[in-house]
């Protein structure tokens, strides 16, 4: 993880991860782990879709991509809109929150929108 880290080309993107990262230990209590070749996630839960299909994902995670720094936040953002609203610049998608500079965010909120994710996942998965 380091490694992926210290590849980042761009600077700012690269601090910005350091600084997400650094923030969703302290939120999870748990180590960073890649997920795959782009995504730097912590804790972990397993699912179950009707169909039968089953697999493991990090709990909330990380992704610097080129257009933005992406947050996984996996149960989505409709019972976060006070905190969404208190955020500053950014984007969602469905669980992925889109931040293009760190510096335009409200980092409490993120911090809290990140814990309130986490808290929501845990209690639902463990």
């Amino acid at each position: 993880m380091t490694a992926f880290i210290a590849a980042i080309a761009d600077e700012r993107r690269r601090a910005d991860t350091k600084t997400v990262v650094k923030m969703l230990k302290r939120v999870t209590g748990c180590p960073p782990k890649m997920w795959g070749s782009s995504i730097i996630g912590f804790d972990r839960y397993a699912y179950e879709y009707a169909s039968g299909r089953t697999g493991e994902l990090c709990i909330i995670g990380v992704s610097p991509r080129k257009a933005a720094l992406t947050l996984y936040i996996m149960p989505g953002f409709d019972a976060y809109e006070s905190l969404m609203n208190k955020l500053g610049p950014h984007k969602t998608g469905k669980s992925c929150l889109y931040i293009k500079r760190l510096d335009d965010v409200d980092m409490d909120a993120l911090a809290a929108l990140c814990d309130a994710s986490v808290k929501w996942m845990r209690a639902k998965y463990h």
